[in-house]
């Protein structure tokens, strides 16, 4: 029984994270980007480090990981490798996720618009090209 409970679980919280990632809106994530997150930090090919790393490959890729960028011990050592999830939990509450950072974007109230944000970041492997 307890298995079965375990699958049911595991099922449905795949079922609600491709229902979320099929609602998300790339495009709008994009105007998300260049409204909120532009200002500190750049995607796509041919990006840089700024105020905040470069954005190339950000899932699956490990926190404090961007050559070149002088990241706070907090954010070096949390340990955390970005998935959506992870992700969407620091877009809501930076501090909160890693107390110690010092991205001072204070984070994205509403969901959809992490969703969005998400999706949009999503789309950019590590070379800056969309996949």
């Amino acid at each position: 029984m307890k298995r079965k409970y375990v699958c049911l679980v595991a099922a449905a919280a795949w079922a609600g994270s491709v229902a979320g990632a099929m609602a998300a809106d790339a495009a709008a994530g994009e105007t998300v980007f260049n409204t909120k997150c532009k200002v500190c930090h750049q995607i796509g090919e041919g990006a840089k480090n700024f105020v905040g790393p470069e954005l190339n490959g950000l899932i699956g890729r490990t926190t404090g990981s961007v050559e070149g960028y002088n990241y706070s011990d907090a954010n070096k050592n949390s340990g955390i490798t970005w998935d959506e999830a992870k992700l969407k939990e620091y877009l809501a509450n930076p501090k909160g996720v890693i107390p110690g950072t010092k991205m001072i974007f204070s984070g994205l109230s509403k969901e959809t618009d992490r969703d969005n944000l998400v999706a949009y970041l999503a789309q950019f492997g590590a070379d800056g090209k969309k996949k």
